[in-house]
């Protein structure tokens, strides 16, 4: 059983940078070509965005929107994703989830979600 467990804070200030973890159980980071693992987020009264994804191999792609303040990276040796963004703006309040991209190219497994709220 594929299972994210996400954490990191629920409260960060406007211009800080926000860290979050997802820790993998079930599965390897690094040893399936197929997998990947995303950083996806919702704003309040707003559709899902993506944020961006690293595969197997450490490769990672970011949303062009959001590229300049993103960073997907790994620990392979705790099978965690992390994500950070900074310059944080009240805009950036959502619930941010990790998924894994799955054999269908699809979202299969998905964190628990975290509500971020960006506010002095």
């Amino acid at each position: 059983q594929v299972q994210l467990q996400q954490s990191g804070p629920g409260l960060v200030k406007p211009s800080q940078t926000l860290s979050l973890t997802c820790t993998v159980s079930g599965d390897s980071i690094m040893t399936s070509a197929r997998h990947a693992w995303s950083w996806i987020r919702q704003p309040p009264g707003k559709g899902v965005e993506w944020m961006g994804v690293i595969h197997y191999d450490g490769d990672t792609y970011y949303n062009p929107s959001l590229k300049s303040r993103t960073s997907i990276s790994r620990d392979t040796s705790k099978n965690q994703i992390s994500l950070q963004l900074t310059s944080l703006t009240p805009e950036d309040t959502a619930v941010y989830y990790c998924a894994r991209v799955g054999d269908s190219g699809l979202y299969d497994y998905w964190g628990q979600g975290t509500q971020v709220t960006v506010s002095s």
